[in-house]
């Protein structure tokens, strides 16, 4: 296999200095018209490909997306896995790379940025699991850091409005749908099983059942249920309610955790609905509110990088997708 190509190959099959074929490549504007033109030919005769690590030296870019691997609980953590996979794939057609890192809490999630924004790691992130009072954003926006959100700035008076780009899937439009589709299948004491408030993403689903109940004039009566993410609890709290009296035609949940637990207690006579559409909610037939991964990882992309191959300075816009009801059973 014949060696690659190296700056002193260009030079020579030019005509020219190393510098100049530097300057071609990294100053084009110094360059007269015709050197450049006769520099660019020969790159392309010669299949010249400039060192990454020196490119990255020269221009302080590390054509790297940083992105923090958080903790997974329970079984929708499947989300973010699809997100993520997603996210390589579309950053990548942009020649862009992506770090994945960990971090026990918030404050380390900041030392570990800090890191890779003063080690020119990174030339910005994408961020996840967004929550009320989140510091990233203006971490970040002090620093002139680019960046985007996988998920809503929740708390900020007018999130359309906010002043950095972000990504997220209406939950209220997915609960909303959900819960109507079960209306439309005749039932009426359809419950709520969702995460204690505040909650971005729980309370904007539970607003989503409110609707529909609203609309078919089902509302009297709603049933609010509330605990942590996971089956055991999920479990727990439909039981003690149905103990308590509680008639259940059908149960909407604000995860498929949660409805892996709610169907535990009520077996599968009574429908379920959950959020997320993970393999296990295939699995065991459990209906779910799918989320469009692939299109949330596109849009992240786009926002941050524009049109063009480079990171782009945060700059707001965003994108709000609709998800779609996937029923089982």
């Amino acid at each position: 296999m014949s060696q690659p190509a190296t700056v002193a190959d260009v030079a020579a099959a030019a005509g020219v200095s190393r510098q100049t074929v530097s300057n071609a490549l990294n100053r084009p504007e110094i360059v007269r018209p015709a050197t450049l033109t006769r520099v660019r030919a020969a790159i392309d005769e010669l299949g010249y490909r400039p060192h990454a690590s020196a490119r990255r030296l020269r221009t302080r870019q590390s054509s790297t997306l940083g992105v923090r691997l958080p903790p997974v609980h329970g079984i929708s953590g499947a989300v973010l896995d699809r997100f993520l996979h997603a996210l390589v794939e579309r950053a990548d057609e942009r020649g862009m790379r992506i770090l994945l890192f960990t971090a026990t809490d918030l404050d380390d999630e900041l030392a570990h940025m800090e890191r890779l924004v003063e080690g020119s790691d990174v030339d910005g992130f994408v961020l996840t699991s967004t929550a009320h009072g989140d510091p990233r954003a203006a971490w970040l926006g002090e620093r002139d850091v680019p960046f985007v959100t996988f998920g809503r700035p929740w708390g900020v008076p007018d999130m359309d409005d906010a002043p950095h780009p972000w990504v997220d899937v209406d939950g209220r439009a997915g609960l909303r749908a959900a819960t109507a589709g079960l209306v439309a299948r005749g039932h009426r004491r359809i419950r709520f099983l969702g995460w204690p408030s505040p909650s971005g993403q729980g309370d904007e689903r539970r607003l989503g059942w409110r609707d529909a109940l609203a609309d078919a004039g089902a509302g009297s009566g709603a049933v609010d249920l509330a605990c942590e993410d996971d089956v055991a609890a999920a479990t727990a709290v439909v039981a003690a309610s149905l103990q308590d009296g509680t008639v259940f035609d059908a149960v909407v949940c604000a995860s498929d955790t949660l409805a892996l637990g709610a169907r535990f207690a009520l077996g599968a006579e009574v429908p379920v609905v959950g959020y997320d559409d993970t393999p296990v909610a295939a699995a065991v037939g459990i209906s779910s509110v799918e989320q469009p991964l692939d299109a949330a990882a596109a849009a992240a992309v786009e926002l941050l990088m524009g049109s063009g191959r480079s990171v782009l300075p945060a700059s707001g816009g965003h994108r709000l997708l609709a998800p779609h009801v996937v029923w089982r059973g």
